[in-house]
Parts: C-alpha cells; structure tokens; sequence
C-alpha cells in the first residue's frame, strides 16, 4: 500500500490530508474520503486504507484544517449534549456551512483528479455523520466530476430549512447511497422517510436502506461499532463505486 502526506489548497487555506494507493501500476479511481466529526485518526485511516485496498486512489482529507491540523481534535469523550461537547461540536462544524462545504469539496476533487495516481475516471466521495452531507454537497457542487456520493450514519439529511442537505439533490448527476441507523437521533426515521421520498422525487440512481445498528457502527473507535453491518457496509461502498466511477 502506497501513502503520502498532502496539503490542498482551498479558497480558505490549506488542508492536510494522506493519499493512499494500491501497489501495482495505476492509476486508479480516485474516492475523497470524509472522517466523521472526530477527525481523521486511525480508525478512519484504516477505512481508507482498506478502501485502497479495492483498487481506488483514496485522499483522506482533514476537513476541520480551520480549526486544527489533521492530529486527536478531541481530549475528551464525545458525549451529546454535555457542554464541552458541544462547543468543541460547535468550533469543528461551525465554520463548514453548505457554502464552505462546496467550496472545500470542489477543491478536494480538483486536487485528487490532479494526482499521477489518479486516473481520468469519475471521482467517488465518502462522508460519515457530520460530513454524510458534505459528501451529498460536493456530488451537488461538482457534478461534472463526482460519479458517486454516499453517506454513512449521516445526520440532517433532511430538515426543514432551506439549506436542508436534500435541496441539493436536483444538482446531482452521480449514483447515490445512504446508508441509515435506527435509532438515530441526528436522522429520525421520520426524516428518513422524507429523505428517501426526496430521493424518489429526483430521478437518479441510488439506494437508501436502514441498517439493523446505531449510529457510528461503520468506525472501529465508535462505542457504536458493529462488525458485521460494518462489513456489509463496507461492500455497498465498494460496489457502488465500482459501478460508477469509470
């Protein structure tokens, strides 16, 4: 497995990240990969890494890189709804709204088309929780380059703003996958309801389930991982990507 650290340049600043490739001669898919609101550490750098190890080109970006440089973002146990918690929630998200989203999205899929790894196919982007939407963004902003987009455990998905994720679908021009947990607060089954009639409502190609985990079963370091869906998860994402970006 090849890997490299990278630095993007972004219309506000500079983001690391790490660029992993398979062995062998290339050059491959490229997939931008977007950790969950812990940050990139080695949970999420495995995910890339096995991803990898699927024939893709996989840039793991710091998407908090206003904030803080890609190392532990958090001292602490995320507990919700605990006031340290929340504030750090608050310095993390609150300087990615939708428009800093697309803008950094569009970067990250600019930089990685540009890598000697990657070849002229579509890129594939990846968010988990928080940034389940981020990757529905950038499929939006960047639909000229994005062949899939898909989303684990992703929070507000729907809402009943008008810069609700789902807005952006008729944007879209990529395969689509969510993948839903029960029980989740941050994605209610309501929400979910409305989300998957938003899907059907825009025409594409995508699927949209609910697995039988809680929110976070994809990451290892969750309190929430669950093995076996996280496998079968890993699969849709693989088969997806496969499908679509070529």
């Amino acid at each position: 497995m090849g890997e490299r650290a990278v630095e993007i340049r972004t219309a506000d600043g500079t983001a690391d990240g790490i660029l992993y490739f398979p062995d062998g001669k290339g050059p491959w898919p490229g997939v931008v990969h977007l950790p969950d609101i812990m940050g990139v550490r080695r949970s999420h750098q495995e995910m890339a890494k096995r991803l990898a190890g699927q024939g893709f080109a996989v840039l793991l970006a710091n998407v908090f890189y206003r904030t803080s440089k890609a190392r532990p973002l958090w001292d602490f146990p995320l507990t919700m709804g605990e006031e340290r918690t929340m504030k750090k929630f608050s310095e993390l998200a609150g300087p990615l709204p939708p428009e800093a989203m697309e803008r950094d999205g569009s970067a990250y899929v600019d930089f990685l088309a540009k890598q000697p790894e990657v070849s002229g196919a579509k890129i594939g982007v990846v968010g988990y929780c928080f940034t389940g939407q981020f990757a529905l963004r950038t499929a939006a902003a960047r639909s000229d380059r994005v062949g899939a987009a898909a989303s684990f455990h992703g929070g507000g998905l729907w809402t009943d703003k008008p810069t609700s994720p789902h807005t952006a679908l008729s944007k879209v021009k990529g395969r689509l996958y969510f993948g839903h947990a029960m029980e989740d607060h941050s994605m209610p089954k309501e929400a979910i309801e409305k989300f998957d009639k938003a899907l059907a409502g825009w025409g594409g190609k995508y699927e949209s389930e609910t697995y039988q985990a809680h929110h976070g079963w994809t990451v290892s370091d969750s309190a929430a991982f669950n093995q076996p869906q996280a496998d079968r998860a890993f699969g849709k994402l693989a088969d997806t990507f496969r499908a679509a970006l070529r």
